[in-house]
C-alpha cells in the first residue's frame, strides 16, 4: 500500500510538471504567461493589504476602547478605505485566475483530443491498453485537472507569501504564540494524512464507477429501440442496479472516511479561534498589551494557520485531485502507447489505382483461431468482386485489415491512400451536424455545391428523403431520422460524391434489396468505381468479374465468373453456402 501511494504521488507530481511544460510551449504559453505574472501581482497586493488591514484593525478596536471618537473615526475610513481596494483587488484576482484556468483547460483538452482522434487511437485505444472512459477523462477529468492545480498552486504561493507576511506580525506580537501556531499546524497536517490517506484511492474508484454507470445509461438511451424489440429491460435493469451498487458502496465508504476526517478538521479550526485568546488575553488583562492586540494576534494567527494547514483544510480535494491527476496520466501514457503499439506485422504501402494483398494471413483478436491464410490477390479500379465465406467472421477480418483497424495477422496489403478508397460498413454511419457536411468527406465541404450534391441525390431517388429532413442544410441526428436503409443510400451518396478509386461495401443485402445494389453496381460501373462486395443476402445473385471464397479453414479460392448463366447459378449456389 505504501508503495501504491508513492506511486500515485509521483505520478501526480510528475503530470503536474508536464502539464505546466506543455502550457509553456504551447501557443497560449505567452498569454498564460502573462497571467500568471498578473496573479502574483495581485497576490502580493492582497497579503500587503492584509497586513495592513491587521494593524488598521488593531488601531480601530484600541480607539473604542480609549472611547477616542477622533481616532474612531479616522480608522473607521482607513478600514472602508482598505476594505474597498480589497474588494476591486480580489475581484480582479479571481477573474485573472478564471481565465488562466480555461485557457489552460482549452489547451490541454485540445491536445488530447487531437491525440485521441490522430491515428484511430480512439479505436484501438481500449484493446491496446484497457483505459476505461476516455470520454470522460478528457471532458470532467481535464476541467477538474486544471482548475483545482491553478487553484492548488495559488494557494501555496499565497500561503507562503502569508506566511513570510504575517510571521513577522505573530513574531513581533509573542513568539510564544508563533511557536504554538507552528506546532499546532504541523501536527494537524499529519493527523489529516493518518486519517484522509484511503480518500486518494476511493476517490479514483469513484470517478471510474460513475463513469462507467453513465456509460451503460448513454447505451440504453443510444439502442432504446433494440433493447426495447427484445425485450432486454430485465438485463439492463441488473446491470444497471450492479453499477449503481458499486459506485453507491464506495461513495459509502467515502463518506465514512470523510466524517472521520470531519471531526478532527472541525475540531481544529474551531480552536484557532481561541487560542490567541487564550495566549494575549492575560497579557491584556496585565495591561502588556492594548485590547486591539487581541483581535490583531487573532487574525495574525488565524491567517498564518490557514498558510501552513494547506494539507489539513484541503486534504479532500486533494485527495480527488490526485486520483484525477493519476487518471489523466494513465490516458496520456495510454495514447502515446497506442501511437506506438504495433501488434501485428501487416505492413500497408499506398498505390492509385489497385488493392494488393501479398500473404496476407489472419487471425481472430484472441489468436485462437485462422480466418485467413496467405492471401495473395490483386483487385484493380473498375472491377467488380465479391467475397464470400461460410461465416462472416473471415470477409468482415478482411474488410477491417484492408482499411487497417485489424492487428491480429501478417503480411502486406497495398491499396490507395485513405483519400481514394472508401469502406462502407456493414452499419452505415451519418455523423450528427448539417446533413451535406455528412455526405461529404472532410476538405470537400468548400468545393462541392449543393447542385451537384442533389444531382446525385435525385439520382439515387433520394431527393423525397431530403426534402421531409428539411434540405441538405438541416441539421439533426440522422440515427434518429432516418431508416437504415435510408442511411445506407445516404453512404451511397457519399461514395459518388467522393468518387474513389475503389469502396468496399460490407454486406449491404442487409438493408437494400438486390435491385437497388444492381442499380448501384452499374452506376458505380459507369464512374469506372472498382467495388468489392461482402456477400450476405441478395449480393452474389449478380453479375462479378471475380470472386474469392474463404473457406472454413482460412482456404481460399479465386473464380473468374462470366455472363453466363451458368456463372450466376454458380454465384447462387456460392450465397447458399454462405
Amino acid at each position: 500500500m505504501a508503495t501504491d501511494r508513492k506511486q500515485i504521488i509521483e505520478l501526480t507530481w510528475k503530470r503536474f510538471r508536464s502539464a505546466l511544460q506543455m502550457l509553456a510551449k504551447s501557443k497560449q504559453g505567452p498569454k498564460a504567461l502573462m497571467f500568471a505574472i498578473t496573479l502574483v501581482i495581485l497576490m502580493f497586493a492582497i497579503n500587503g493589504l492584509n497586513v495592513l488591514n491587521s494593524y488598521v484593525g488593531r488601531d480601530f478596536m484600541s480607539a473604542i476602547e480609549n472611547k477616542d471618537l477622533g481616532i474612531f473615526e479616522t480608522q473607521a475610513i482607513l478600514y472602508a478605505g482598505v476594505f474597498l481596494v480589497s474588494t476591486v483587488v480580489l475581484v480582479f484576482y479571481r477573474f485573472t485566475e478564471e481565465r488562466l484556468g480555461i485557457l489552460w483547460r482549452e489547451q490541454l483538452t485540445w491536445r488530447l483530443t487531437e491525440a485521441y482522434l490522430s491515428e484511430r487511437t480512439y479505436y484501438r485505444l481500449d484493446s491496446a491498453t484497457g483505459v476505461a472512459n476516455p470520454d470522460q477523462r478528457i471532458a470532467e477529468d481535464v476541467r477538474a485537472f486544471t482548475t483545482t492545480t491553478l487553484s492548488f498552486t495559488l494557494l501555496i504561493i499565497n500561503g507562503t507569501l502569508t506566511a513570510v507576511s504575517f510571521s513577522g506580525v505573530l513574531w513581533s506580537i509573542s513568539p510564544v504564540l508563533f511557536t504554538v501556531a507552528v506546532i499546532y499546524a504541523v501536527s494537524g497536517t499529519v493527523m489529516t494524512i493518518l486519517l484522509g490517506k484511503p480518500l486518494i484511492r476511493l476517490n479514483y474508484h469513484q470517478l471510474d464507477m460513475e463513469a462507467n454507470f453513465r456509460s451503460d445509461l448513454i447505451h440504453v438511451r443510444e439502442n432504446s429501440e433494440s433493447i426495447a424489440l427484445a425485450h432486454r429491460e430485465g438485463r439492463f435493469k441488473a446491470r444497471l442496479k450492479s453499477r449503481l451498487d458499486a459506485l453507491t458502496g464506495n461513495f459509502r465508504r467515502l463518506i465514512r472516511i470523510n466524517r472521520n476526517l470531519g471531526f478532527f478538521t472541525n475540531a481544529y479550526n474551531y480552536f484557532i479561534q481561541i487560542i490567541p485568546a487564550l495566549l494575549i488575553a492575560p497579557l491584556f488583562i496585565k495591561g502588556q498589551v492594548e485590547f486591539g492586540v487581541i483581535t490583531q494576534s487573532t487574525m495574525a494567527f488565524a491567517t498564518l494557520l490557514g498558510a501552513f494547514s494547506l494539507i489539513v483544510t484541503q486534504f479532500q480535494s486533494i485527495s480527488a485531485f490526485t486520483a484525477v491527476t493519476a487518471r489523466l496520466h494513465l490516458l496520456s501514457e495510454a495514447i502515446d502507447k497506442a501511437h506506438h503499439t504495433r501488434p501485428c506485422s501487416i505492413l500497408t504501402e499506398e498505390a492509385p489505382d489497385r488493392v494488393v494483398y501479398e500473404n496476407v494471413t489472419l487471425h481472430t483478436a484472441d489468436n485462437s483461431r485462422l480466418l485467413l491464410e496467405n492471401l495473395n490477390l490483386e483487385i484493380l479500379k473498375g472491377s467488380r468482386w465479391l467475397f464470400t465465406g461460410v461465416d462472416d467472421v473471415s470477409k468482415v477480418a478482411l474488410f477491417r485489415a484492408t482499411a487497417s483497424v485489424w492487428d491480429c495477422g501478417g503480411g502486406k496489403i497495398i491499396r490507395p491512400g485513405l483519400d481514394d478508397i472508401l469502406f462502407l460498413p456493414e452499419r452505415p454511419y451519418l455523423p450528427p451536424g448539417a446533413l451535406r457536411d455528412a455526405l461529404l468527406r472532410t476538405g470537400m465541404e468548400a468545393v462541392t455545391t449543393d447542385d451537384e450534391i442533389m444531382v446525385v441525390i435525385t439520382k439515387l431517388g433520394l431527393e423525397g428523403v431530403v426534402e421531409r429532413v428539411g434540405g441538405l442544410s438541416a441539421q439533426c441526428d440522422w440515427d434518429d431520422e432516418f431508416s437504415i436503409g435510408e442511411q445506407h443510400m445516404l453512404s451511397i451518396a457519399r461514395i459518388f460524391l467522393a468518387k474513389p478509386a475503389i469502396v468496399f461495401l460490407d454486406r449491404p443485402g442487409s438493408s437494400l434489396p438486390k435491385s437497388q445494389i444492381s442499380s448501384i453496381l452499374d452506376m458505380l460501373a459507369e464512374q469506372e468505381i472498382g467495388v468489392v462486395i461482402l456477400a450476405k443476402n441478395g449480393e452474389a445473385r449478380l453479375h462479378y468479374d471475380s470472386c474469392l471464397e474463404i473457406k472454413a479453414d482460412g482456404k481460399w479460392e479465386v473464380h473468374h465468373e462470366s455472363n453466363s448463366q451458368a456463372s450466376v447459378e454458380y454465384a447462387e449456389l456460392r450465397d447458399l453456402s454462405c
